[in-house]
């Protein structure tokens, strides 16, 4: 038996820009198939990342929804280069990958998330989002901090949805004790985050000063997790400049493995909720 198409996190964001030119112009599937001169079927396979998109198929799709040359152009030479990975065997990809995290984060069922520095973005308050984008880039931060406000209300909806993101974090102290924004913004922050670590979706562990050494130091990361038996997990790290997806098994075993590691240092749940707590009365 054929093994089944297996999508890398590249493939999955073509398919997502495929369906966002069929829905622009308000086409059926089956209306796009006729224009393209292929199944309504494989349409929504290409649109789902369930079967690999040929450069070909971008060229058609997008003369068929009326796409301007630049934008398709774009997406073909994604679609080609995504081609050459896999034709390669290469598992970890870097392309724009912070600007499609979000849209990754959207599917996903489980995020574990691993933090050295900041407070996870799905917990952060505006106040907290504003200190933390002006110590980064003290310039732009008042117009990056009103983009990431109101990218963040969207995602943090999740979390108390009808069908609730899952998300497992790890802190070091060190991220709650680091006063981003004063006194009064971290404390806000703080009871945020006590808050949502009560909700039954929402696990949150620190990891104390006193554990001493921890694995994956220096080195924070996301691990998301999928429903659909074909997607398999994508690691996610990032710098200030540039956003990194990894893909190849052996390396996402080494991730899961050190953040199972991180939860069984760090303090239990109640225990991690209530050194927060003293944080906020300190």
């Amino acid at each position: 038996m054929t093994e089944a198409f297996r999508p890398t996190a590249a493939e999955r964001a073509i398919g997502r820009e495929l369906e966002r030119w069929c829905r622009s112009r308000d086409l059926s599937l089956v209306e796009l198939g006729r224009l393209v001169g292929c199944s309504n079927a494989k349409l929504s396979k290409l649109e789902n990342a369930l079967w690999p998109v040929a450069p070909g198929d971008v060229v058609a799709i997008g003369m068929a929804c009326r796409i301007d040359d630049d934008e398709r152009n774009a997406l073909f030479d994604q679609a080609t280069w995504t081609r050459r990975q896999r034709l390669l065997g290469a598992d970890t990809v870097i392309f724009d990958a912070a600007r499609d995290y979000i849209e990754l984060e959207f599917e996903a069922s489980l995020v574990r998330t691993f933090r050295i520095d900041l407070i996870p973005g799905l917990f952060q308050t505006p106040d907290y989002i504003l200190a933390s984008a002006r110590a980064d880039d003290p310039v732009r931060a008042e117009v990056t901090a009103l983009q990431q406000i109101s990218m963040r209300a969207a995602r943090q909806e999740r979390l108390t949805s009808k069908d609730p993101l899952r998300i497992e974090a790890v802190l070091t102290e060190a991220v709650i004790r680091t006063p981003f924004g004063g006194a009064k913004t971290m404390k806000a922050q703080l009871l945020h985050l006590l808050t949502l670590g009560e909700l039954s979706n929402v696990t949150v562990q620190v990891v104390p000063f006193v554990a001493g050494a921890y694995p994956a130091p220096a080195s924070p990361f996301n691990v998301l997790s999928f429903a659909h038996v074909l997607h398999d997990d994508v690691v996610y790290t990032e710098n200030f400049q540039a956003g990194r997806y990894i893909e190849s098994p052996e390396e996402r075993a080494g991730y899961t493995l050190r953040f199972a590691r991180l939860q069984d240092l760090a303090l239990s749940p109640e225990a991690s909720l209530e050194l927060i707590a003293e944080v906020v009365g300190d």
